[in-house]
């Protein structure tokens, strides 16, 4: 198994949970001109949920899978184009034949993290098509290690070339990181990598920790542009890495002049740790629910700081956003129609 360090670049993928998938072609032009002789491993760029996902029920992004990919891979000369898949919302014949045509070198196929059974047809075919393949399993908080290596055996087996552990709603503490990662490197010949948020302000120092309890691969975004918290901030952890005398291979000063002459340009506000970030990693819920959760939260009136601890209590992960209204009438009916309000503005 190759150890080397290598890094992933989302921005321009959770970045568009940020921007609600609105990312126009001359942000990524920008973007992948700016970073391209970064050293960065992987560009990936698309919808934040994934080929595919364009909807809805998840967002409508500006623009089509296609013309995401085709701007970013005019651009893209030393680093290669990545893509993110969640079967489901992404098909081999409607997605991932089209992206291979468009140039996406390596594909991160991402399920919740006790259902990679799903992910081996995509991970086989990219594999057959000669094409790098990742497995990601999503909100791994919400299983033990032991049953999290069950799911990472199976893409191991499938063809994946690594497995990453993301912690979707930003709701890991140290020792869980250290603890899950070592198990991982232990038990698995593949590289071990790790994405992290920033909803408990620990996305640096849990990348850093899965650097030393082995991870290979780090994923994350530039300016930390992601969705709730935003993501570990890629120029921070560079320079943090550099002081500790750790090799990346990275170019500190191309990402910086990434994050100030473009990033920030397409954020809207500035990262930060709102109350509902805060509350959303403390309950483990995907942050991405904080916007139907206001909505819920003022239709009856409740604390939406006590809709995300109950999805939480119930284990409610993406997809199941039906549940939220579900939730917000639960706390009604025990709260009584007498309550104040809440300001909602406020905690978001």
């Amino acid at each position: 198994m190759d150890n080397k360090l290598i890094f992933f670049d989302s921005t321009l993928r959770d970045g568009s949970h940020a921007v609600s998938h609105k990312l126009e072609a001359e942000n990524i032009k920008n973007y992948c001109r700016e970073i391209d002789e970064a050293g960065l491993y992987t560009v990936i760029v698309g919808h934040g949920n994934g080929l595919g996902a364009s909807s809805l029920q998840v967002g409508l992004s500006a623009l089509t899978d296609n013309e995401m990919l085709e701007t970013a891979h005019r651009e893209l000369k030393k680093t290669k184009l990545g893509a993110f898949l969640i079967p489901g919302f992404g098909t081999i014949k409607e997605n991932l034949n089209p992206a291979i045509d468009r140039g996406v070198e390596l594909f991160c196929v991402a399920v919740h993290c006790t259902e990679a059974d799903v992910t081996k047809q995509h991970i086989e075919y990219i594999r057959s098509k000669g094409k790098e393949a990742y497995g990601i399993l999503m909100m791994y908080h919400m299983a033990t290690k032991e049953r999290l290596l069950e799911e990472a055996l199976k893409m191991q087996s499938y063809g994946a070339q690594g497995v990453i552990l993301m912690d979707s709603a930003g709701a890991s503490v140290p020792k869980l990181v250290s603890d899950t990662v070592r198990y991982f490197v232990d038990h698995l010949k593949v590289r071990v990598g790790f994405h992290a948020h920033n909803n408990l302000g620990l996305a640096i120092s849990n990348s850093l920790i899965a650097i030393e309890s082995g991870a290979a691969i780090i994923d994350g975004t530039v300016r930390g542009f992601g969705a709730g918290a935003g993501n570990c901030q890629l120029e921070v952890l560079s320079g943090l890495l550099s002081k500790l005398e750790i090799e990346t291979g990275l170019d500190l000063y191309k990402l910086m002049d990434a994050s100030d002459h473009v990033v920030a340009k397409m954020m809207k506000t500035p990262q930060e740790i709102t109350s509902m970030s805060l509350i959303s990693g403390l309950a483990g819920v995907f942050s991405g629910f904080a916007n139907n959760v206001k909505k819920a939260a003022i239709r009856f009136k409740v604390d939406p700081r006590d809709i995300f601890m109950e999805l939480g209590r119930r284990k409610i992960v993406a997809g199941q956003e039906d549940f939220i209204v579900d939730v917000a009438m639960y706390l009604a009916s025990k709260k009584g129609s007498e309550e104040e309000s809440y300001d909602i503005e406020s905690l978001l």
